[in-house]
C-alpha cells in the first residue's frame, strides 16, 4: 500500500478534484464512495475499485483491514493518508476512514419504455434523490431515467443517501422524458397533489412507470399531459402534499403490497 504524504501529489489533487467539484466527477467519470458500508456494498455487487484510499490512524481497525485484504487481493490500488490529508477528502464528519475511487456506469438508454421504471423531472435534492433510488430497489424497481436538470446521481451526497442502491439498479441520467413517455409500453403514473384519482384506486400488480417532479413545482405540465394517469396520495393532515422522497416510498410500497396480495391469491388456487 503506497503512502502520500504531500498535498502536491498529482494523484492527491486528482482526488481532491472529485471531492470537491461535480464537473470534474462527470468529466472523469469517477466519482467517490464514503465510508465501509458503500464499499463493502461494491465489493460485493460490483467488484474492485479504481483505487482505495484509507487514513494513516484507521487502516488497522477491523472492519477497514477487511475490506483493504479483499481489495490487496483483488490486485486494486491502494494508497494511505495522513489524517488531515484523508479529512481534506471526506465528506462524512467523524468518518470511518476509508474511501474508494469507482468509475461511473456508462449506460444507454432504451429506446421504449418497456418494464416497471421510475422518472424524474429536474429532482434537485440529492437527499430526496438518494432516498428515491434506494426505495425503488427496495421494492425491486431496477431502471430509473433522470432528467436533465435533476440532481448528478452520483455524487457522494446522493450515494450516501442511496445506502448502495446505486449498485442494484440502472440508472440513466439526462433522458429525454417527454420522448421516453410517448414511447411507452407500460402505464405511465404521474404523481400530483391535485389529482382526483388515488394510488389505491389503480393496478398496481403490473408494471408500471412512476413519475415524480421537482420538489416545489411538481411534474412539468407537458409531462403531466403525456402520463396515463394523474393521482395523488390521500392524507388526513391539513398539509397540501407529502415531501417527494416519501411520496415515492409510499407509492412503490403500495405497488408492492399489491403484487403480495396477487401473489397469495395465486398460491392459495
Amino acid at each position: 500500500m503506497k503512502p502520500i504524504s504531500s498535498r502536491d501529489n498529482p494523484l492527491y489533487k486528482e482526488l481532491k478534484q472529485l471531492a470537491s467539484s461535480s464537473q470534474a466527477r462527470r468529466q472523469a467519470g469517477r466519482t467517490l464512495l464514503d465510508g465501509v458500508h458503500l464499499c463493502d456494498a461494491y465489493l460485493q455487487r460490483v467488484g474492485m475499485p479504481s483505487l482505495c484510499v484509507v487514513s494513516e490512524n484507521c487502516q488497522t481497525r477491523a472492519e477497514i483491514a477487511a475490506i483493504l485484504a479483499i481489495c490487496e487481493a483483488g490486485q486494486a490500488r491502494c494508497i494511505v493518508l495522513p489524517d488531515p490529508l484523508y479529512n481534506a477528502l471526506s465528506q462524512v464528519e467523524h468518518g470511518v476512514g476509508l474511501l474508494f475511487v469507482i468509475d461511473t456506469p456508462e449506460v444507454t438508454v432504451p429506446t421504449k419504455l418497456t418494464q416497471a421504471a421510475v422518472m424524474l423531472d429536474k429532482l434537485q435534492d440529492p437527499g430526496n434523490l438518494g432516498s428515491i433510488l434506494r426505495s425503488a430497489a427496495a421494492a425491486g424497481i431496477e431502471n430509473v431515467f433522470c432528467s436533465n436538470g435533476t440532481a448528478f446521481s452520483w455524487s457522494p451526497k446522493v450515494l450516501r443517501a442511496g445506502m448502495g442502491a446505486h449498485f442494484l439498479l440502472n440508472i440513466f441520467e439526462n433522458v429525454d422524458l417527454a420522448a421516453l413517455l410517448r414511447g411507452s409500453e407500460v402505464p405511465v403514473l404521474a404523481t400530483s397533489s391535485h389529482a382526483q384519482q388515488q394510488i389505491y384506486e389503480l393496478d398496481l400488480a403490473r408494471p408500471v412507470a412512476w413519475l415524480f417532479g421537482h420538489e416545489g413545482q411538481g411534474v412539468a405540465d407537458d409531462l403531466l399531459a403525456l402520463a396515463t394517469h394523474q393521482v395523488a396520495i390521500p392524507h388526513l393532515g391539513a398539509m397540501e402534499s407529502l415531501n417527494v422522497a416519501a411520496s415515492a416510498a409510499v407509492c412503490f410500497f403500495e405497488q408492492v403490497r399489491q403484487k403480495a396480495m396477487v401473489g397469495s391469491k395465486l398460491g392459495q388456487q
